[in-house]
């Protein structure tokens, strides 16, 4: 074998196909439904896109990758409408939790308003970069 590692610069895109057949098909050796699917939601005003929420659900169960709002559409309550929506797609669909990452500076006093609860914080040497762990059961 003539294995080499290489940086990928190419379009990550690309990579899905690869990914999801790889994910289903080790799912499924072991028995167990990965039925990994991306998502993404978009808030708009006219041709402006004010924030997204972007991630996946497998295995039952959903992640978030990332929330963001622009600056200048910050405390309108866009954050917490692209939240319900995740919710609401997930919503009785047989999703055991959403969980999702956050820094101590981005926003999880935002996160704890929704319902969500603080799983794990790791610490760093630098308290604005502690990283919280937080999950939600009931969606």
């Amino acid at each position: 074998m003539s294995l080499s590692i290489e940086r990928y610069t190419g379009n990550f895109d690309d990579l899905g196909s690869f990914i999801d057949r790889t994910f289903e098909a080790y799912a499924e050796k072991n028995g167990i439904s990965c039925n990994y699917r991306d998502f993404c939601f978009i808030a708009k005003d006219g041709a402006l896109t004010a924030g997204l929420v972007i991630g996946h659900s497998y295995y039952g169960s959903v992640y978030i990758s990332d929330l963001i709002v622009t600056e200048e559409y910050r405390k309108r309550g866009i954050g917490t409408m692209l939240m319900k929506r995740v919710e609401d797609e997930f919503r009785g669909k047989g999703m055991e939790y959403i969980s999702l990452t956050t820094f101590a500076f981005q926003a999880p006093e935002f996160y704890k308003k929704l319902g969500y609860e603080v799983e794990f914080i790791r610490e760093s040497k630098n308290p604005k970069l502690n990283k919280y762990f937080l999950i939600k059961y009931d969606i």
